[in-house]
């Protein structure tokens, strides 16, 4: 009975996407150059299961392209609805494999879609996807007394051609993998009973590329624009030490509080002390500890000065003054008992965390391998999803479907 149901269902739907396309194809209005060659049958695969549909099918002889107006009505992923298009590319984006992917969805909907074949829908919708993170932004509205911008990168295992002639730390030069860096947008409106800094609910948008820092820096601005950083109160940007993302600071958020990740300035205090008295010593502990409080109190000024004062003439001050450099660097960066005073995260704890469920999960798994594109068009589904913007980027994806049928944008 449930099978004779279900059967009954998907042919009720074939029936009423066959109207469809029949409409649009009635509606087409062809372009200069395409001429109609007759009538081509698709098997198209949706939720409830697969049926035929005839469309019409039109050809451009000067520039070897076809077209079947009808798929672009519909939407058509090779052949997949948009629906189960957009369920495929949600489970290939969110399990650790696109074999877990495949058995995901047939053992909870009883969907059969290969592995190769999520995979090929992903990488088709994500290079979209990747686009629509970089599109050009229009500056929303936003009234959160403080606004927050991070970044982070993080490295990637790579096929080896794709990292022919790479610099790495490998101990013969190469590299292993390629960096990916992260975005995150971030707000506060309030601080909890002890003074400490609350995240908006569910205010965390994220932006993902691979390429330089130079290039990936804009685009956090066009996501900081898009959320709105004109109008907030104050805007921070949190970030650890390295000098690539220190620039970006300077060149995209000249306007912003810099802060340096109070935890990574910790941890190098531990790479001073190591120098300085040896990471074996039995008051290394209690130093760093030490060395947490008064950064904690603006004494990061006292710190470099109280350092050097002691390695004055041992035999390992130049590796000392080395490593204070770090935060000689940042100074005003690391004032964070002022930062706290005024209600501010001192810790890149989001972005970070990004880094590990975002990028890790899914993409620093033991063997894989990836392609750049591969990578970054399934990462850009991943940003997409957990910035709780799936909805619209699907209605631009089935908009830009629609646009093909346009008569307004005529072959030259």
């Amino acid at each position: 009975m449930r099978t004779a149901v279900f059967k009954s269902a998907n042919a009720l739907v074939g029936w009423l996407l066959q109207k469809a396309v029949d409409r649009a194809d009635a509606d087409y209005q062809p372009k200069a150059g395409q001429a109609l060659k007759g009538r081509k049958t698709i098997e198209v695969q949706g939720i409830f299961g697969s049926f035929p549909l005839e469309r019409d099918y039109y050809h451009h002889a000067g520039r070897e392209q076809g077209h079947h107006p009808a798929d672009a009505a519909l939407g058509l992923e090779v052949g997949y609805t948009p629906a189960l298009a957009k369920l495929v590319c949600l489970e290939g984006a969110d399990e650790p494999t696109y074999l877990k992917a495949e058995r995901h969805l047939e053992q909870t909907g009883g969907i059969k879609v290969s592995a190769r074949q999520i995979q090929r829908v992903v990488q088709r919708v994500g290079s979209a996807a990747q686009a629509w993170q970089e599109r050009e932004a229009q500056a929303g509205s936003c009234d959160a007394p403080i606004f927050y911008a991070s970044a982070d990168g993080t490295g990637v295992p790579m096929m080896p051609e794709e990292l022919e002639g790479r610099k790495g730390k490998q101990a013969d030069g190469t590299a292993k993998t390629r960096q990916v860096y992260l975005g995150c947008i971030f707000t506060q409106h309030r601080v909890d009973d002890e003074g400490h800094p609350v995240r908006d609910y569910q205010s965390t948008t994220y932006v993902s590329s691979f390429k330089s820092i130079n290039d990936f820096g804009p685009l956090l601005r066009q996501e900081a624009i898009r959320r709105g950083m004109g109008n907030a109160g104050k805007v921070v940007l949190l970030i650890d030490g390295a000098a690539g993302l220190e620039n970006m600071g300077k060149d995209c958020f000249k306007d912003a509080v810099q802060i340096v990740d109070f935890y990574h300035a910790v941890e190098h205090a531990g790479h001073v002390l190591a120098e300085l008295i040896g990471k074996g010593h039995p008051d290394y502990p209690k130093r760093q500890r030490l060395w947490a409080k008064l950064l904690l109190k603006d004494k990061v000024q006292s710190l470099i000065d109280e350092t050097r004062k002691e390695s004055a003439g041992q035999p390992r001050e130049a590796e000392v003054e080395k490593q204070l450099g770090y935060f000689v660097r940042n100074v005003n960066r690391m004032q964070y008992g002022s930062f706290r005073a005024n209600g501010y995260f001192i810790g890149s704890g989001v972005v970070e965390a990004g880094c590990k469920t975002l990028i890790g999960s899914r993409c620093k798994q033991s063997g894989m391998f990836w392609s750049e594109t591969g990578a970054e068009n399934i990462l850009a589904l991943r940003c997409i999803h957990s910035s709780h913007r799936l909805e619209d980027f699907w209605k631009h994806r089935l908009n830009h479907h629609a646009s093909r049928n346009d008569t307004l944008t005529l072959a030259a």
